[in-house]
């Protein structure tokens, strides 16, 4: 894990990982907790705008990689 930390691009893949958790668990909280339920075409929407913004993201750092030259 150190390791990771040690450069940018592995800073930036843990932030996407805990981006992802954090997600998970609002999901269920809000599965959960909310008053309604949460229904299929909220669930669909969330998710699918969610993963547009994670696929962005990941494309972001790989463009960083091949723009550094960081082979890490």
């Amino acid at each position: 894990m150190r390791a990771l930390l040690e450069s940018d691009t592995g800073f930036y893949y843990l932030i996407g990982l805990f981006t992802i958790a954090v997600f998970l668990v609002s999901l269920a909280a809000l599965a959960i907790l909310g008053p309604a339920g949460l229904g299929a075409a909220e669930l669909g929407g969330l998710v699918v705008g969610f993963l547009v913004f994670m696929l962005v993201y990941f494309i972001s750092i790989a463009v960083h990689r091949l723009e550094e030259g960081d082979g890490t």
